[in-house]
């Protein structure tokens, strides 16, 4: 009979899992040695949230669980944030944690705790199996809820003597492929979205993440082409249709791209694919959108349909289901003439470009954030993965570099945690061997997980990473300086530390940068490196469009 370790790698292995990742600890020895025999790759990092992060990142991109391990206790803590990430931002995950022996719960063992009490409220399913025959079982309905409806978290924890304990395993479930058919809308409300497209004059459409994990891109850019309607993305549907594209827009995040905040103003219908009208789009509220617009939601997930804002029309249904037959729909109809609203948008698309390509040509010393992506526009390979993790070094970025390709723009999520941006973007390495991911950072975000530049040696994945280095925790020192009478800033400074040389010390490479003439060449080199490489570039604390907006607002984030 199969050891419970034989058993949980069977179970993942029958449903097309390849990778894991993982830190070592004492409850996981037994599966990590029969998952290394069985020839599952096998990635480990330095914390415990690098590893499910990096879950995260497999979730995102190839939309399936990835699957995490770590040891119980202080293990399983450590891991939360990253399995709260995950689920905040809809991605496909499998965390397990070990624990102690089921003989010991609750008996003050070593690292006895109540693990599930802590995930209960960020997954999607959790569940201690209680016994070796029981984890197949386990492993499925886990595997399915992390896929169904809305993706996101799920978790196992799993008493170490459960590894070791031989079974026969519980009849697994009928379907183990994980995967349940989806919702379609209801063919009225099909018909009420077309006339309310034909009426419209202003009207514009936000594609978000459940678009992406629809696989509607080219359904999306059928859609917009055949109603003449424009687009923007955001989060996880950066790139599915590029910025290129005559009726992409950019991004829908309306601090960093004027297009988007006036358009969003003066629309009277909004169409909303996969996005839950959240904090990004400011609540869906009067700020932003005119109280007079129209709004119609689809969305997997019918607990998000009218939360914020009231609705015309609410479709809890698959996004590109819903394409489909709104498509199929407009074949009888013909696209009104939108070209005066198009131009607008242009228009204020082309202001917003020259703005910031102004800004981009003051000298400054330390150089401005826009010096370091203006240098880099031309030279961004098109295949690359953007990673942006957290900083107002980035948010400039955000607002100067387009997202060209499907899932080649990846963001920290909708709980925003900062750190985030550099262990997906291993997992994006570890996916896309022939191309880069960049990783743009300010210094504060960094210091989360800068031990895993030992991992990106140790496994050869050559990220680059763009360190926006301004001393401190900008974003923050901006907003008490602008919030606060006294002119005084507290707990917001750092040394302006030789990142690169930390990377130098882990195995990697690394150059320090003090001009705008340095960053292209620097870039080159990093792309010609087949190490990890890190840029640590010397700018000035500017507030970036995103923190003026909240100082102007006098708004948290």
């Amino acid at each position: 009979m199969p050891t419970g370790a034989e058993l949980f790698v069977s179970s993942i292995k029958n449903l097309g899992v390849t990778h894991i990742f993982t830190l070592v600890g004492d409850h996981l020895n037994e599966v990590l040695q029969v998952a290394d025999r069985e020839g599952l790759c096998i990635y480990d990092t330095r914390h415990e949230s690098a590893a499910v992060h990096m879950a995260d990142g497999w979730g995102r991109i190839t939309r399936t669980p990835g699957i995490s391990l770590v040891t119980g206790g202080p293990g399983h803590t450590n891991s939360i944030s990253g399995i709260a990430t995950a689920n905040a931002t809809g991605s496909p995950i499998v965390s397990v944690s070990g624990m102690s022996t089921s003989q010991l719960r609750n008996r003050n063992a070593f690292q006895d705790m109540d693990q599930l009490s802590l995930v209960r409220g960020i997954t999607k399913y959790a569940a201690i199996p209680n016994h070796a025959g029981q984890i197949p079982f386990h492993v499925q309905c886990a595997y399915r809820a992390a896929l169904t409806g809305r993706p996101g978290a799920a978790h196992l924890s799993v008493p170490v003597d459960l590894f070791t304990a031989v079974d026969e395993p519980q009849s697994p479930l009928q379907d183990d492929s994980g995967t349940t058919g989806q919702p379609r809308p209801d063919s009225a409300d099909i018909n009420r979205t077309i006339d309310l497209i034909d009426q419209a004059k202003r009207p514009v459409v936000i594609a978000g993440s459940g678009a992406w994990f629809a696989d509607a891109g080219a359904l999306l850019e059928a859609f917009i082409e055949k109603a003449a309607l424009p687009l923007f993305t955001i989060c996880l549907a950066r790139g599915l249709v590029p910025d290129s594209h005559p009726l992409c827009f950019g991004y829908a995040d309306p601090t960093l791209n004027r297009a988007a905040s006036e358009a969003f103003k003066e629309a009277d219908l909004v169409l909303v694919l996969g996005k839950k009208i959240d904090y990004r789009l400011r609540l869906g509220g009067p700020g932003l959108f005119s109280p007079e617009a129209q709004f119609i939601q689809v969305d997997i997930h019918s607990k998000e349909l009218g939360l914020n804002r009231d609705l015309e029309v609410g479709m809890p249904a698959d996004v590109k289901l819903t394409l489909e037959d709104l498509l199929d729909a407009l074949g009888r109809h013909n696209a009104p003439d939108r070209s005066s609203w198009l131009a607008q948008i242009s228009k204020s698309r082309g202001s917003w470009n020259q703005e910031l390509s102004k800004e981009a040509a003051q000298p400054s010393v330390p150089m401005h954030p826009l010096h370091v992506f203006s240098a880099l526009r031309d030279l961004v390979p098109q295949d690359a993965t953007l990673c942006w993790d957290g900083g107002d070094f980035v948010h400039w970025g955000r607002c100067a570099l387009p997202a060209r390709l499907p899932m080649h723009w990846l963001r920290l999520g909708a709980l925003a945690g900062l750190g985030v941006g550099f262990p997906i973007a291993l997992t994006a390495q570890i996916l896309r061997p022939n191309s880069r991911s960049i990783v743009f950072t300010g210094d504060g975000s960094l210091g989360f997980y800068i031990a895993e530049m030992d991992t990106a040696v140790r496994f050869n994945l050559p990220v680059i990473i763009i360190v926006g280095n301004d001393g401190g925790w900008g974003i923050e020192r901006e907003l008490q300086l602008g919030h606060y009478d006294n002119q005084k800033t507290v707990a917001c400074n750092l040394r302006r530390t030789r990142y690169d040389l930390v990377m130098k010390g882990f195995g990697g490479e690394g150059e320090f940068i003090e001009t705008p003439e340095q960053v292209g060449p620097a870039f080159q080199r990093a792309l010609a490196s087949d190490k990890p490489y890190l840029l640590n570039i010397d700018i000035q604390g500017v507030a970036s469009p995103f923190t003026q907006y909240q100082l102007a607002h006098k708004t948290v984030k």
